[in-house]
């Protein structure tokens, strides 16, 4: 059964404790916001899968009950950096089953200011559920005191620029592409446009990754409104509806921990098998992608991202976003919002975000930010240990 999504909503991304709100109060807003896109009532909402990862269990029912009290199942969902687009997955898999025509997915987080801990609970190493994972970056580069998410992946950029010659310069052209990118997204943590120079020259927060090409704790919420064919047909809203075309998710294999390399242990086989999956359900291919918004929680996962998704062999990531090639003017837009290192990035509420500024570009209502003619786009979001979901969006 076809799957629609026709209504979005999302708060502004925000630096933890720089407003005095709390979680419920956020996913209020962007759930009373996607209702609203959608033009729709609570009370035609059938189930609730709520994504977070930092708040007390059951608390996606006390932020759905802000929104409506109609007694509707509400699941709680964490998958780490990917519980949003979990809870989408939920939602479709609720409406393409059949089981529902209208499931809203709401995701959220409130943040603590600071680096991440070991987890998305944080806890000691010995204990936590990605202990697999640093064993492998620990065995090969060892372990330093710098953030552990920020360790693995500037261990991942530094394997990459041993095997194919990628330079700091070419990393640090993400995080300006992307910075400049927000400058046009009043959803964004930061709208500051930065050189490829001043990047480079930022504090450096695990070699060779700086502050500028990290993304930083977030504050925000975000939701969509998945439905069937028919309600679409039924309430009149084909003029706001995006056709979910494909979707998957993926989880580590045997591959990511066989070579004991960092590139495979961040993410990068479950992201190549979603990408992989994805297109033959589909009948498209990367070529057909017009905008893409991709999980660059740092640079050098938006570029093992390019390679992941077939838009460049392995180890030509760099030379790609350095051509120009994956901003306005290239072939893809990719991260029009500014991604996760600039439009900011909580975590149960990243993979939402992503579909919302999708939606609006192929609805053609993201204003300075529009991809002209966009039609097909591309969500990919990832969390260590692991899940990489990739969703296929299109518009007429």
């Amino acid at each position: 059964m076809k799957t629609y999504i026709v209504g979005v909503g999302m708060t502004k991304f925000e630096k933890p404790e720089s407003r005095d709100w709390q979680y419920w109060d956020m996913a209020k807003e962007a759930g009373t916001k996607a209702l609203e896109d959608a033009g729709i009532s609570y009370d035609l909402v059938e189930q609730v899968p709520v994504g977070y990862c930092f708040q007390a269990s059951t608390a996606g029912q006390r932020a759905a009950y802000e929104i409506g009290l109609s007694g509707v199942p509400v699941y709680n969902v964490n998958n780490n950096c990917a519980t949003a687009s979990t809870a989408l997955m939920m939602a479709r898999q609720f409406v393409a089953g059949g089981l529902n025509d209208c499931v809203l997915a709401l995701g959220f987080e409130k943040m603590k200011k600071g680096a991440l801990g070991s987890g998305a609970d944080g806890g000691d190493f010995k204990t936590s559920p990605v202990a697999r994972h640093y064993g492998i970056m620990a065995a090969k580069h060892g372990f330093e005191m710098s953030p552990p998410t920020a360790q693995i992946f500037g261990d991942a950029a530094r394997e990459h620029m041993e095997l194919y010659g990628t330079t700091e310069a070419q990393l640090a052209a993400v995080g300006a592409k992307n910075h400049k990118h927000s400058a046009n997204n009043p959803y964004a943590q930061f709208q500051d446009v930065y050189t490829v120079d001043e990047i480079l020259a930022a504090k450096t927060i695990h070699r060779p990754l700086t502050k500028l090409q990290c993304s930083p704790t977030s504050d925000g919420a975000a939701a969509a409104v998945v439905v069937s064919e028919r309600f679409v047909e039924r309430h009149g809203i084909e003029d706001r509806a995006v056709e979910i075309v494909a979707q998957t998710m993926t989880t580590d294999t045997e591959e990511s921990f066989a070579s004991g390399s960092c590139i495979d242990v961040v993410g990068k086989p479950m992201s190549r098998e979603a990408g992989r999956q994805v297109f033959e359900a589909s009948g498209l291919g990367i070529e057909d992608v017009d905008v893409i918004e991709l999980h660059d929680c740092f640079s050098i996962n938006e570029l093992l991202t390019y390679e992941a998704l077939g838009m460049c062999a392995d180890g030509e990531s760099g030379k790609l976003v350095e051509s120009g090639a994956t901003t306005y003017g290239g072939k893809w837009v990719v991260n029009p919002s500014g991604g996760l290192i600039s439009k900011g990035h909580p975590l149960g509420a990243t993979g939402l975000a992503q579909v919302a500024e999708l939606s609006w570009q192929l609805r053609g209502q993201a204003g300075a930010r529009q991809v002209e003619g966009a039609r097909v786009g591309l969500a990919h979001n990832i969390g260590l240990g692991g899940a990489a979901v990739v969703t296929l969006l299109r518009r007429g």
